[in-house]
């Protein structure tokens, strides 16, 4: 017997109320969307920049915004209903809904009863989470950028720099991926690198001679990107005065830190929006789903939106891989790094680094900010 639960009573009406459709059972196109309400659901200067780069119009902006907050909902109920058939999940602009992967026919009526629509798969989330773990184990050349789950072609998916595909050790590697389960080749133009950079004046703050941006407030402290900063290092703020210390710190392999503050500063649950939109609020860390708007803030490029490409990606910098990294289609730069990552108002993670620039585009991987709180017992300062 199927399970119905006040969680789903809840998820069906946030659905109706964004206008998704909860009560929609069928798998076709989207429900249609509601009116725009008199108010913002967000700030003019939010609206602007999701419009900038993704090339939304402000009501489009605010539809897309509504309906990946119920997304988030949805996705959770979901994979709880589901549980081993289910084969991942991802969020389609077009249609305004989610996407569940399934691996058993029968669940499909459940989860579409919940506002999602289904694809029918072979392998299972947890499947390819262990092919994936099984290449994690292995030694990857250069010329491999990282791999990670993707739920839409239900593989691991292994991006390899395009100059380097006919690499021999990059061929090799492949060979021994494929061997370890389902694998998909994709090509990226550039390998990733971290967003690090030298000490320029005015900006969040500094260790040794290395800028880098803060990511978000926790009570105590901050947390910013591993590869900033060692534990026990000095943390000087934007004015050149002592600000904190990095109590831990990990990179490769995690690329995360946390950074105790002095008396004389303080933490506010805020992300600076640098003049672009107005300062942003945190309420949260929710996590988004794959498909979904994204916006990054960070002491370089400033405020900058995309979307999440992928969940659970290794990243295979020159220091060493990095694993359960998140990619999105948001540029950064130098100095960058540490960063915010948004959702909506929800936390997501800190800028690690990346490919490319904010001139001709690229790609960024967050570190999730949940992990970060867990590895460190630390509670976000949220408003």
């Amino acid at each position: 017997m199927k399970r119905t639960t006040p969680l789903r009573a809840a998820i069906a009406a946030l659905l109706l109320t964004v206008g998704l459709g909860a009560a929609q059972a069928g798998a076709a196109g989207a429900a249609p969307l509601p009116e725009r309400s008199a108010a913002p659901s967000a700030s003019a200067g939010l609206l602007d920049a999701m419009s900038r780069d993704l090339g939304l119009t402000a009501a489009e902006a605010e539809e897309r915004l509504s309906a990946e907050k119920a997304a988030v909902a949805v996705e959770k109920a979901a994979r709880q209903s589901v549980g081993a058939a289910y084969g991942g999940s991802w969020f389609d602009a077009a249609s305004g809904r989610l996407v569940v992967a399934v691996t058993d026919r029968a669940e499909e009526a459940e989860v579409r009863a919940l506002g999602a629509d289904t694809r029918l798969v072979r392998h299972s989330a947890a499947a390819l989470d262990r092919a994936k773990a099984r290449l994690d184990t292995l030694r990857a050349p250069a010329g491999v950028a990282g791999w990670h789950v993707d739920p839409r072609t239900n593989s691991v998916v292994v991006d390899v720099v395009r100059s380097e595909r006919q690499n021999p050790a990059v061929r090799s590697f492949v060979d021994r991926a494929r061997a370890g389960g389902p694998v998909t080749v994709a090509e990226t133009e550039q390998a990733p690198r971290t967003y690090a950079a030298g000490t320029v004046g005015g900006d969040p703050y500094y260790t040794g001679n290395v800028r880098c941006s803060i990511g978000f407030s926790v009570y105590g402290g901050f947390v910013t990107a591993g590869h900033c900063g060692r534990a026990g290092a000095a943390v000087r703020g934007w004015d050149g005065s002592a600000m904190g210390t990095f109590q831990g710190s990990s990179f490769p392999g995690d690329d995360y830190a946390y950074v105790s503050i002095h008396s004389g500063w303080w933490t506010v649950p805020v992300v600076l929006g640098w003049g672009t939109i107005p300062d942003q609020l945190v309420r949260g860390s929710a996590e988004a789903p794959v498909g979904s708007s994204i916006c990054r803030s960070g002491s370089t490029t400033h405020w900058r939106c995309g979307t999440v490409l992928a969940k659970n990606e290794t990243v295979n910098y020159s220091q060493g891989a990095v694993y359960q990294m998140t990619k999105t289609s948001v540029c950064a730069e130098g100095g960058d790094s540490g960063g915010s990552f948004l959702s909506g108002d929800q936390a997501q993670g800190v800028t690690s680094g990346g490919w490319g620039n904010c001139s001709s585009g690229g790609e960024t991987w967050f570190q999730p900010i949940n992990e970060i709180l867990g590895r460190y017992g630390l509670r976000l300062h949220t408003a």
